[in-house]
């Protein structure tokens, strides 16, 4: 997770700690497969901004998402919690 000012604050930081956590996969013999990998910009922010984010992963891009699945949860780009169900 990354927290910035600016979506292109958070591109450029984003690409640079993945960049170093790529290197330190390579000389630990770790691939992370970037086909399984996305990306998601969550934002409270109304801003008529790009919302477009392009982050690379094994010098591959990432595809951007608007909302995706973890540990049964449903996270989505607004932070709103509308498409879980708890049960």
């Amino acid at each position: 997770m990354i927290k910035a000012e600016t979506i292109r604050e958070a591109k450029n930081i984003a690409n640079v700690e993945l960049s170093k956590i790529s290197a330190w996969a390579v000389n630990n013999k770790i691939r992370f497969n970037e086909h399984k990998s996305k990306v998601m910009l969550m934002t409270r922010r109304k801003r008529k901004e790009r919302k477009e984010i392009e982050i690379y992963l094994n010098n591959k891009p990432l595809i951007q998402v608007h909302s995706m699945k973890y540990l049964g949860i449903i996270f989505d780009s607004s932070l709103l919690l509308e498409n879980t169900s708890i049960t």
